[in-house]
């Protein structure tokens, strides 16, 4: 089943970047948008209350009547919007106008000394401060006030300025940061490309480690893909020694009990034929534990790397290999002895694995050693240990030191058997984190143990 195309990272990424920046420059604008206002009104309230001020100081009172001779210098800054009208007014203690424009209002409710508010003039919105002043002479006492106006279209033309501005700056930075995060996102992506062009250049067979320069968040993926490799080419030698094992090893007891029936199909004495018969059965069962072998070694290579590791009392692993142990026609298993401790001695490993260990460990003391065989279990310093011991002499130091390669009793030692069962017996040792051990004594006989580590044995009874 073809896998689903995801969406680009390249593409997500740009995308995320682009709604941030584009948030960031609602944001901005947002906040450029008040700011501009709030310093046009600032600037502008500054104009008027200086040109209140000019007008209030212009005032004075003569022979108890309040005078203002209004400088044409208080307007001057207000004028320079040429499109925007002033208007001015001064009123009186008793409320009356003394000059200006009766109708530029004053609030109702009580003001400061200095306030601002905004109302309309002639149709159109202005902005207005207003000016209390007392007077406390002998001639004249009462507080006057003086109102500037001024319309607000100058206020506007200075705020869309401010915030076109920063508009702007925002979207130059804007660009220049999309460009820097495109560039960002590529120069972060190139790692990928150069892992792609490493599986692209090698050749298919070739699943040696991928080594290539790589940040340090893309390295746990580097390294998930180099055990993976790891795994799939444990997996092929598996597969390859299985077929080179079987071409090696089948070929000729195959060809063997072939010849064998050849010769028991054309066998007319009865006497003859049955000893041709037996040949062939004992030829079968032979080629039938060594097929059993081959097939068992490859499941238990392909089990180190695939099967969860459980916590597994070894004394059951012993007591299951007993009973699955094969009774030939001379009752073996008679001479075969179990020793096992009265606690849980516990282990974490795969109990298929270390139960088809310990059936060829059983298999090879009575197809090379000597009657009665003893299987024993027991926990030695954070150690579990499981032996096979016989009365035989055992290997000589030579083949003890090769122990584990396959064929190689049947090249070198010159004793029947394929050595596969002890390479088996080595690869669940290997796997289980253990070591074999071998020991001969002239009155115990040959000893063969797995020495496994233990797993808090004393808390698990």
């Amino acid at each position: 089943m073809k896998p689903e195309s995801g969406t680009s990272l390249t593409r997500r990424l740009a995308l995320s970047i682009s709604m941030l920046l584009i948030a960031g420059g609602a944001l901005v604008s947002l906040a450029a948008l008040a700011y501009g206002r709030q310093a046009a009104q600032t600037a502008f309230d500054r104009l008027l209350l200086g040109s209140a001020r000019q007008i209030e100081a212009s005032t004075s009172v003569l022979d108890g009547q309040v005078m203002a001779d209004i400088p044409v210098s208080a307007f001057e800054l207000l004028a320079l919007a040429p499109e925007d009208r002033v208007v001015y007014r001064i009123v009186g203690h008793d409320g009356k106008t003394l000059t200006g424009y009766d109708s530029l209002v004053i609030p109702k409710e009580n003001m400061a000394e200095v306030a601002y508010y905004d109302l309309e003039f002639g149709g159109e919105p202005i902005r207005v401060v207003a000016l209390s002043h007392r007077f406390a002479e002998r001639a004249f006492s009462g507080t006057i006030q003086v109102l500037v106006g001024h319309t607000l279209r100058a206020r506007k033309a200075l705020a869309q300025e401010l915030v076109g501005s920063a508009i702007l700056v925002v979207a130059l930075v804007g660009v220049s940061m999309a460009g820097l995060a495109i560039f960002a996102v590529y120069s972060a992506l190139r790692p990928l490309h150069r892992i792609e062009r490493s599986f692209s250049s090698r050749d298919p067979r070739d699943l040696t480690p991928l080594d290539v320069a790589v940040p340090s968040e893309l390295t746990p993926v580097v390294n998930a893909i180099n055990r993976f490799m790891s795994r799939l080419g444990r997996q092929m030698e598996t597969t390859n020694n299985l077929i080179a094992d079987s071409a090696h090893q089948l070929r000729t007891p195959v060809a063997a009990l072939r010849a064998q029936t050849e010769l028991a199909t054309e066998e007319s004495d009865p006497a003859a034929l049955a000893k041709a018969l037996a040949r062939i059965h004992a030829r079968s069962r032979s080629l039938s534990r060594l097929t059993d072998q081959l097939l068992n070694r490859a499941l238990v290579i392909h089990r180190n790397d695939s099967a969860v590791r459980t916590l597994v009392d070894v004394r059951t692993v012993a007591i299951e290999t007993v009973d699955e142990f094969d009774i030939d026609s001379q009752g073996r298993s008679r001479e075969l002895r179990l020793q096992l401790p009265e606690h849980a001695v516990w282990v974490r490993g795969d109990v298929l694995s270390l139960r088809e260990a310990c059936k060829n460990l059983v298999n090879n003391a009575f197809a090379h050693g000597q009657p009665p065989v003893t299987l024993s279990v027991f926990a030695e310093q954070g150690k579990v240990i499981l032996a096979v011991e016989d009365r035989g002499k055992g290997m000589d130091p030579q083949t003890t030191s090769r122990a584990g390669e396959r064929f190689l009793q049947s090249e070198e030692t010159g004793r029947s058997g394929s050595g596969i069962g002890l390479a088996i017996v080595h690869e669940v040792t290997r796997a289980h984190e253990g070591s074999l051990r071998y020991s001969v004594d002239e009155v115990q006989g040959f000893k063969v143990s797995m020495v496994l580590p233990g797993e808090n044995n004393a808390s698990k009874d």
